[in-house]
């Protein structure tokens, strides 16, 4: 996608949101003449838009558009059918202030068609009146009968010091996966690594050295709001992953490195001198204001109540179910508990409760359960006081009955088991994998068997594998991690995933991809 500079936009507000507009119907909103401005000093009097343009939750409601000025100005937004924009809907958005890191985002009145539309972002400074140029993109909508779905998941973006490579063209698995052609990308987490340094350089494998753009304040774990902000500002540095971004709409979901590495309410960061900040509470605040700020999910009024966890609702092959398996979880313990109490708490009652209900009444053919962590792989997190292992994720690596964390996935897989074609997508082990959880190797048995599958990272060390808990279950069907830990993405173990849903016979396609797009394992699955 590119920038096209065309006139001036009026001074005159203009809002339309008639239901002509809304349906794209005969009827057109008569658009104001677009005037040429006066001379133009120079182009610091102009904003811009130095990030490009992000689509946010395509759905049946659908989508947003996210984009950031660099001062405080209006942003105003056009979309049409016709790429050249003709006879565009003419949208005027709210003010990008300092408040909001001078982000601002728009919802989308798109009628669910499976049509494509044409979106261009520009803003007005506040005082002068004179307008950036435009930064275009495109998306489609969402279907409103059945049709070919094709969409993309991975988490992990530039951790463990692995950054924006110039020397070997940036970060190519966006490019990958935007040659794919998805209707859609599930972002699973880890979409910055705020707690992680970068560099200008460090060493990689064979005597490589792996050189980095560095940025303003990435030296240093991040700490302040503007320090958090300033990670999402440095990814979207990268070429590939703003031309990604102008055409595949994304699902964001949060995990640990959003915040600091495996945080939990017990966090503990006395022992840890590179944060000055030692109120782990305090930094969740800062994190979480900051990856509203950048992700173009669809926003309330009220930020705080705007919640990570949520269904999209994707035409009538596709529902996804997108988890928050950080915001109310209790503290990492040795999760052993016997029965469920403040330290069991993963999903928390109200989130658990709304996914039974909404599974339970989706119609869609096929569910995605979006987890920003495996279920069944072991995750450890250190050690407690008493010399026990914690652990990070829901398993705890003691194959009988569900015990601490397990708990509450038992009573969510009891409840939903005469619920067909769930499919659960996740990320954050650093390698690809297929599991099958069978009830019939299972120490809990009271569910119906399911896939999961993992991908990742996107540009960042590879790890793994993660060794298995038999508590429900699971089988490694296939898995590909590297020879050595935090392999860079040098090595070429870098993953995404991908699915296609077929609309004639319902069949679920997920296939494993490498940093080239090639296919390293691929499952069919049919639909109940």
């Amino acid at each position: 996608m590119h920038d096209r500079d065309d006139t001036a936009l009026p001074r005159r507000r203009f809002l339309g949101q008639s239901a002509a507009a809304l349906g794209w119907g005969a009827a057109r909103l008569a658009l104001p003449t677009l005037a040429a401005p006066a001379v133009i000093a120079s182009e610091t009097a102009r904003p811009r838009l130095d990030y490009g343009i992000q689509f946010g939750d395509v759905g049946a409601q659908g989508a947003t558009v996210w984009a950031r000025s660099d001062r405080v100005s209006r942003m105003w937004v056009e979309i049409d059918r016709d790429e050249r924009f003709r006879r565009p809907l003419r949208l005027c958005g709210p003010w990008a202030t300092a408040g909001s890191d001078f982000t601002a985002r728009l919802d989308l009145p798109l009628r669910p068609d499976g049509a494509a539309r044409h979106v261009r972002v520009a803003f007005e400074d506040a005082d002068s009146g004179l307008r950036s140029a435009w930064s275009e993109g495109r998306l489609r909508a969402a279907p409103d009968r059945s049709r070919p779905v094709r969409f993309v998941w991975g988490g992990d973006v530039a951790g463990q010091g692995w950054g924006i490579n110039p020397e070997i063209g940036g970060m190519r698995i966006f490019e990958a996966m935007r040659r794919r052609d998805p209707d859609f990308f599930l972002h699973s987490g880890d979409s910055v690594y705020a707690d992680g340094p970068i560099a200008a350089e460090q060493a990689a494998e064979d005597g490589r050295i792996w050189r980095n753009l560095v940025a303003e304040g990435v030296h240093k774990v991040a700490e302040t709001l503007d320090e958090y902000r300033g990670r999402y500002r440095y990814n979207l540095r990268d070429a590939h992953l703003r031309r990604f971004a102008a055409q595949v709409p994304q699902l964001w979901q949060w995990d640990d490195h959003e915040v600091v590495n495996n945080w939990s309410p017990g966090k503990d960061l006395n022992a840890d001198p590179r944060y000055a900040v030692k109120d782990v509470d305090l930094l969740v605040r800062r994190a979480r204001q900051a990856f509203l700020e950048y992700s173009p999910q669809r926003r309330l009024r009220d930020a705080a109540a705007t919640r990570i966890d949520r269904v999209v609702h994707y035409g009538p092959l596709l529902d996804v179910f997108m988890l928050d398996m950080r915001s109310y979880r209790g503290p990492n313990t040795h999760n052993l508990q016997t029965a469920p109490d403040a330290d069991t708490v993963f999903l928390g009652r109200r989130q658990l409760r709304e996914l039974i209900h909404n599974l339970r009444r989706s119609r869609a053919t096929w569910k995605i359960v979006a987890a920003d962590m495996p279920l069944g792989l072991q995750v450890p997190d250190g050690s407690d006081t008493a010399g026990r292992k914690r652990w990070e994720a829901v398993a705890n690596a003691d194959p009988g009955l569900p015990r601490g964390r397990e708990l509450e996935f038992a009573e969510l897989l009891r409840a939903i088991r005469d619920v067909p074609n769930v499919v659960w997508l996740t990320a954050d082990v650093h390698y690809c994998a297929a599991h099958y959880y069978d009830p019939n190797r299972a120490a809990f048995q009271d569910f119906a068997p399911f896939w999961e599958f993992v991908a990742g990272p996107l540009n960042a060390g590879s790890f793994g594998p993660n060794a298995l808990d038999a508590t429900f279950g699971p089988q490694v069907v296939f898995q590909k991690a590297p020879p050595h830990a935090n392999a860079s993405p040098l090595a070429g173990y870098q993953f995404f995933g991908e699915v296609n849903i077929d609309p004639l016979t319902r069949e679920l396609r997920v296939d494993l991809r490498d940093l080239d797009g090639r296919s390293v394992y691929a499952k069919s699955l049919a639909a109940a």
